[in-house]
Parts: C-alpha cells; sequence; structure tokens
C-alpha cells in the first residue's frame, strides 16, 4: 500500500514538517511495510521561507525589525539565485504573526506590518530582482498600511500631520495619502504574493469580520475595524485612483494584500498556484491508495484554497480517497466533503487546556493516524466478507 501524507502546519503549534512526521509514525505504527511518501506543505505562512531557500539552496538573512506590536524583534527573509536573478522571499509570519503577538495584547486595532516593509527594504539592500512574499497565520489588520509607511507612504491627518500606523485604529485619523517619498527602487522589482485569493478588504465578509476574531478582536473592536479598513480604502482610492475594497487577495493577512497592491507593483496569486511552482504533489497523489492531510482546525473557510481542500481536489482527479487529520473541528466542517475530503477527525478526544493540547499534539497526531487505518481495515475487511458492498463517500 503507498499512502501520502500532505499536511499543512498546525498554527502556532507544530510547523508541516513536524505534523507530517508525526502522520508518519501512525501509519507506520499500523504497518512499518507501507509505503509512506511526506510533502510537507506550505501554505505562505510559518515555514514559507525556510521551504523555498531549502528547496533551492539559498540562504538565510537574519535583520531586526519591527513586531506587530511595535517591539524590535529578531526576524529574517530569504535569498537564493535562480537564471540570473536575485531572489528574495519573505515570511509575513515571521514578522508580524500572529505567533509574535503575546496572547495578553491580542487586539488587532493595535499591531502593525511596520517590520514588513522594513523587510522589503532590506531586501531591497541586497540589490533583488524579485521578491517573493507568503501572506498567511498573521497577527496584524492595519491593511498593510504600516508596510506602507515602512516603504516611504506618508499618511497625513486633516491638518496635514504625519500619521504613524501602530494599528488598524490609526487608520481612522487618516485623512489623506502621499507617495512621493516612496523608495523609488520598488519600481525596478517584480513582486509576487502568495495568499488567500479568496479573502477580500471590506464589506461583510471583509477581513475584519472573517478573521477579527481570531486575532483577538471581540465584537465592538471587530465593527471598529471594518470601520477603519472601509475608511482607509475611501484614502486609498482617492490617492491612488484604485479601489481595493473587494480586489481578489485584498484582504490577505489583515489586507497586507491591500497595502501591496496600492502602493508597489505587486501581483497576488492564490497561494497553492505559487506554491505548486516548487513542490510537485500531483504525480504521487495519482499513484497513492490514499491521501492523509491536516491542519489545524477545519471549518467553513478550510474550502477556500487552504490545503486540505486543495490537496483533496487533485486526489479526486485520481479518485483517491482522502482522510484529514485537525486539531479542531469548527463551524461548517461538513463543507470539506464537498471539497474531496472522505473523512476527517480531531486529534482532541476530550476536554482539555489549550496548552495540554499544543504539548501533546505530536503524539495526538500519531494516535489519530494510526486509529483512521484501523477504521480503515474494518471497512477493508467487511468489503471483503461481503457485509461491504458500496461505501458512501
Amino acid at each position: 500500500m503507498k499512502i501520502v501524507i500532505v499536511p499543512s502546519g498546525f498554527k502556532e503549534c507544530l510547523d508541516a514538517e513536524e505534523v507530517a512526521a508525526a502522520m508518519e509514525r501512525g501509519v507506520k505504527r499500523f504497518d512499518p511495510s507501507i509505503d509512506a511518501v511526506v510533502i510537507p506543505m506550505i501554505d505562505g505562512g510559518e515555514g514559507f521561507v525556510r521551504t523555498i531557500i531549502n528547496i533551492k539552496g539559498g540562504s538565510i538573512i537574519h535583520k531586526e525589525v519591527t513586531g506587530p506590536v511595535g517591539k524590535k524583534i529578531s526576524s529574517y527573509f530569504g535569498l537564493y539565485k535562480e537564471n540570473g536573478q536575485r531572489i528574495a522571499v519573505i515570511e509575513m509570519a515571521a514578522v508580524a504573526g500572529l505567533k509574535l503577538v503575546p496572547r495578553n495584547e491580542r487586539n488587532p486595532l493595535k499591531t502593525t506590518t511596520y517590520g514588513v516593509g522594513e523587510l522589503i527594504i532590506a531586501a531591497l539592500d541586497f540589490e533583488v530582482d524579485h521578491i517573493l512574499i507568503g501572506c498567511g497565520d498573521s497577527g496584524t489588520s492595519d491593511g498593510g498600511a504600516g508596510m506602507a509607511e515602512a516603504l516611504g507612504v506618508q499618511f497625513l491627518n486633516k491638518e496635514q500631520q504625519k500619521v504613524h500606523i501602530k494599528g488598524g485604529e490609526d487608520l481612522l485619523a487618516v485623512d489623506s495619502l502621499t507617495t512621493a517619498n516612496i523608495d523609488g527602487r520598488l519600481k525596478n522589482v517584480s513582486i509576487d504574493v502568495a495568499c488567500n485569493w479568496k479573502n477580500i478588504l471590506c464589506g461583510e465578509k471583509g477581513v475584519a469580520r472573517v478573521f477579527g476574531p481570531q486575532k483577538g478582536a471581540n465584537s465592538e473592536q471587530v465593527e471598529a475595524l471594518s470601520s477603519a479598513l472601509e475608511h482607509y480604502a475611501g484614502v486609498i482610492q482617492e490617492g491612488t485612483g484604485l479601489d481595493v475594497r473587494t480586489l481578489p487577495g485584498s484582504g490577505a493577512s489583515g489586507g497586507l494584500g491591500a497595502g501591496l497592491l496600492a502602493f508597489t507593483n505587486a501581483v497576488l496569486h492564490p497561494r497553492f498556484d505559487i506554491i505548486m511552482d516548487f513542490i510537485n504533489i500531483e504525480k504521487e497523489i495519482s499513484t497513492a491508495d490514499m491521501v492523509f492531510t491536516a491542519e489545524g482546525s477545519l471549518d467553513f473557510q478550510t474550502p477556500n484554497g487552504k490545503i486540505p481542500s486543495e490537496v483533496a481536489r487533485i486526489a479526486k482527479t485520481s479518485h483517491i480517497p482522502v482522510i484529514a487529520i485537525t486539531g479542531t473541528i469548527g463551524e461548517g466542517a461538513d463543507l470539506n466533503y464537498q471539497t474531496g475530503i472522505d473523512a476527517y477527525s480531531s486529534i482532541i478526544q476530550k476536554p482539555v487546556s489549550l496548552e495540554m493540547a499544543m504539548e501533546n499534539a505530536p503524539k495526538w497526531i500519531e494516535e489519530s493516524t494510526y486509529s483512521a487505518l484501523r477504521k480503515v481495515a474494518i471497512g477493508w475487511r467487511m468489503t471483503n466478507k461481503g457485509v461491504l458492498k458500496k461505501v458512501p463517500v
């Protein structure tokens, strides 16, 4: 039997390689003779830089920058050469990710992407020709205004005084903007962004309402943030002529997508399309007997381009069954059956604290994978005995 393991990471807990290793242990525990093909996947979030740099044989450049709560942190970006070009890889999560925001300070009205802009400037200092940015696992919702400020964009209030963007709430103080002082080197650099293509900046399905609660916002803060981003979009439209409110990907990483669209020559791409340029999984999946995938939380957002749904979509072209292992099962999880996931289960089998769940995640992922295969074996035996004629999927 050949089983292909293609998981994403568990946000703030395990990266994709750690999840994949735990799942492989579960497979081998069930039957050591199984041919387990392990392909850890990245989605633009945690691990994006290191995975691509490992594939391309590049180097990691460390840099002190401004973190999401305004304090200096040690971050990094990747650098490699290909076809005569120098390419930088930036991971939003490594500079403004949710894991960098202390739990008692999680309020997207007060977190900034300023450090993302500082990393872009640092990459320009290396005379790069191209920048690849991964958007995912963010802890910010400032519409990319902090990043833009670091690049040289000036935000002004009604008195034409500069407004320093320390978080999403500061967007309400902005009356106009000027790009006169933006770093001129940006014109000569192409930028591709791997993001959630279906996230938009404003409206009922805007980033504030969909992702604000995940970043610590209560209901009042969600509405305040939504109003701030709508106001900000109006300022961008007046200052640049671009309406970013509902552009595909504009809401990525708390609106970082909108900032990149408005103030750089960035092109936004569905993150899975970008990633597939680096990691080819179709061939392995097409020859598998079964596919295992994984995600920290399986819910109504998973079908919107997240790794488990994309893996399932590929598997279904070859009629390969797919089982998903998840940390938590959220609202609308059953929508994933429509994407091609045949079954899913949570690693958490009893009420536990978040700390305990994170500590035991590797062991529980292994156990859940092993248990899933035992259930598959029961069905196999029943089918061979004629008890099961057809299993609905």
